[in-house]
């Protein structure tokens, strides 16, 4: 297993999803919905993402750590882009996931949004927080990563290879940056007590929503009758799990000493090498690399 660092850039995909079914795991729609909320939460999240480190960058004073966070930013700008871009399709399907999108909106913008405060301590103390819970949620997209691109089960059940090559492209950038969120929240704050407060928040937020989108899509997919778009429970997520087409509860359970360990850092969470080695040979990802190749030309 390989940690080293690599510069980090933002490949500028695109993908194709006129060829996509409304359910891209032949057969079972729990999953496929399951994994699709992404495309809800990840938009508005990386958004914010984004604009909380704009605002966090005068703070940074390592030339290194900068270099990487502005990377960071880069990528997860094109990460919101790409899952926004799945959410036509799935109208076009006759699933429009307008109504949870504006409630995932609202949490982003203005829950965690910017607030009224006097400049100084109050301030600051509202951005250190956001920080924090970036790590926090940054945990979980690593961890996730590291899941998709080792998920050998769904290509064996004839997973879409184009909704397989959008997450795996995300999630072995995922694995490349994992180490930027928590190295900038060491790097303004490091408070113990702060990180275990802000992981405490965001894995409440994480299941809560989760759970929530994924009941939204089933109760709307117009495919399902009313039975089973009621088949909603985490038996079915540990099943699942069980299977190797979702991340396993045991697994998720184990991430969670590890990020609240003293002694914690996020290259414990996947390979480097299996990252590169995946973008290297993404078909989105090749071909953002020949058209920009094409352009400096």
């Amino acid at each position: 297993m390989s940690n080293s660092r690599v510069p980090l850039k933002a490949r500028q995909v695109s993908f194709a999803w006129d060829k996509t079914p409304l359910h891209w795991l032949p057969d079972d729609p729990f999953t496929t919905h399951t994994i699709n909320v992404l495309h809800l939460l990840l938009p508005a999240g990386e958004r914010w993402f984004v604009h909380v480190y704009k605002q966090v960058l005068p703070l940074i004073t390592d030339d290194r750590l900068r270099e990487d966070v502005i990377g960071f930013i880069g990528q997860e700008a094109m990460h919101s882009q790409a899952h926004d871009e799945v959410l036509p399709h799935l109208r076009e399907q006759g699933l429009d996931p307008t109504p949870y999108t504006a409630q995932v909106d609202w949490f982003f913008e203005k829950l965690l949004g910017d607030r009224t405060l006097p400049p100084g301590k109050a301030r600051k103390w509202w951005l250190l927080e956001r920080v924090a819970l970036i790590a926090a949620i940054e945990h979980y997209t690593a961890f996730l990563g590291n899941w998709i691109l080792n998920a050998d089960e769904l290509d064996r059940r004839g997973a879409d290879p184009t909704m397989l090559d959008l997450l795996r492209w995300h999630g072995a950038e995922e694995v490349e940056h994992r180490s930027v969120a928590f190295e900038l929240f060491l790097h303004v704050d490091g408070s113990y007590r702060r990180r275990a407060r802000t992981w405490a928040t965001a894995f409440t937020a994480l299941v809560f929503l989760w759970q929530r989108g994924t009941r939204f899509f089933m109760a709307n997919d117009p495919t399902l009758t009313d039975e089973e778009a009621r088949k909603v429970s985490w038996l079915d997520f540990h099943r699942g799990g069980r299977q190797g087409v979702l991340p396993s509860t045991g697994a998720m359970v184990r991430s969670i000493p590890r990020y609240l360990s003293r002694s914690y850092h996020p290259e414990q969470e996947g390979d480097t090498d299996q990252a590169v080695a995946y973008l290297a040979t993404s078909p989105a990802a090749t071909a953002a690399e020949a058209r920009a190749a094409g352009a400096a030309r």
